[in-house]
């Protein structure tokens, strides 16, 4: 519904759980929105389909599970060096390889987060319920285009394909205040157009193929600023650098920091975690609100990269954080040690291919 609400007009997928349900649900609307949904032969069709319809100018998106994604991942570079935006819907399960098909795990976070060789820049989503994965779904197609950019939205079997009422009012609500933001996508120039054009923000003009007069070549390799490839030491530089300032542009202009549910101050415990674990999480809280332990939960969406000082105004050194995974190598705990320097020693991570109950969170507040 987020890709229909964002203008998505192509929609590219090899069918594999438990991302199939996206494939098969924007299909039956096909006829209503006007969206290609193209079922591919394999996954490195699937997203070499999306980066030429993205580069012939219209919204795209892909689907795909880990296995899947592993096939797609040097398309995701081409994505970051060519600087085409595409919107990929990562449905997590158990792995590696085959692992558990059918149930539920968070374990390809930092898979998505260091996806594709070499160094680009990439926005990682982690929607935790239905009225998020519609929001940043349709904020990812925005942020896409803005940052002409790789951005993952991650999910997995039990946000996936879960059944869960929402308030109708709600949806049509923020579909009709939806504004689409295309960033510096152009139609048509008066000067000699340079697509990698060197800019204080690293975001370049892109000019919707087809304006006479005007073209450029978009391909893997290194490339001057109208587009043609370069060996040359300083012009890779310049590129790295221009490529690289979209991550501080970023973080300036549309980060969003994780939202708080309950009191920081007042919290014994306060809960840490990003992603589908959100609703077992507020259901803990209230759990133990009703045995007088008040506790508060930071619930992270915009996963990677990651705003350190900000973060770290919710952080204090006399709190008790518990970090909670639905993996076996606390990999956001991993992330934030990394991009702040925020460690958190206690965890509750569960990997059996199960998703994370709330008594489990519960006990472990009361217990630990």
């Amino acid at each position: 519904l987020g890709a229909i609400i964002a203008d998505c007009r192509m929609y590219s997928a090899y069918p594999m759980t438990p991302s199939s349900t996206v494939l098969t649900t924007l299909a039956d609307y096909s006829d209503k929105t006007g969206m290609v949904v193209r079922h591919a032969e394999d996954e490195i069709s699937v997203i070499n389909t999306a980066l030429g319809s993205a580069f012939a100018g219209v919204r795209s998106a892909i689907g795909t599970s880990g296995g899947g994604f592993a096939l797609m991942v040097e398309s995701v570079a081409l994505s970051g060096i060519a600087e085409i935006p595409i919107v990929i819907f990562l449905a997590q399960r158990p792995g590696p390889a085959t692992g558990m098909p059918t149930w539920t795990e968070q374990g390809d976070l930092l898979f998505a987060v260091h996806s594709g060789h070499g160094e680009f820049p990439k926005i990682v989503l982690a929607p935790g319920c239905v009225e998020e994965m519609y929001q940043l779904t349709a904020e990812a197609f925005d942020l896409a285009d803005i940052y002409q950019t790789p951005v993952i939205i991650m999910s997995d079997k039990l946000l996936s394909e879960s059944h869960k009422s929402t308030m109708m009012a709600k949806f049509k609500l923020f579909a009709k205040s939806y504004r689409s933001n295309r960033g510096k996508i152009i139609e048509t120039t008066d000067n000699k157009y340079l697509r990698y054009q060197i800019t204080e923000d690293g975001i370049s003009p892109m000019l919707i193929p087809g304006e006479p007069g005007q073209f450029y070549q978009a391909n893997s390799y290194e490339h001057l600023e109208d587009g043609h490839t370069t060996e040359d030491f300083e012009s890779r530089v310049k590129q790295v650098t221009k490529r690289n300032k979209k991550t501080d542009t970023y973080l300036a202009n549309h980060y969003k920091l994780p939202k708080v549910y309950g009191d920081l101050e007042k919290a014994s415990a306060v809960l840490v975690s990003w992603g589908s674990n959100k609703g077992a999480i507020l259901e803990a809280i209230n759990k133990l609100h009703n045995l007088s332990i008040e506790t508060a939960y930071i619930h992270f969406t915009h996963v990677y990269p990651l705003s350190s000082e900000r973060i770290k105004t919710l952080f204090s050194e006399k709190k008790r954080y518990i970090l909670i995974e639905n993996n076996s190598h606390a990999q956001f705990g991993r992330l934030l040690r990394q991009e702040t320097g925020i460690e958190i020693n206690e965890k509750v991570l569960k990997f059996n291919g199960r998703p994370i109950w709330p008594d489990e969170i519960v006990n472990y507040v009361i217990n630990k």
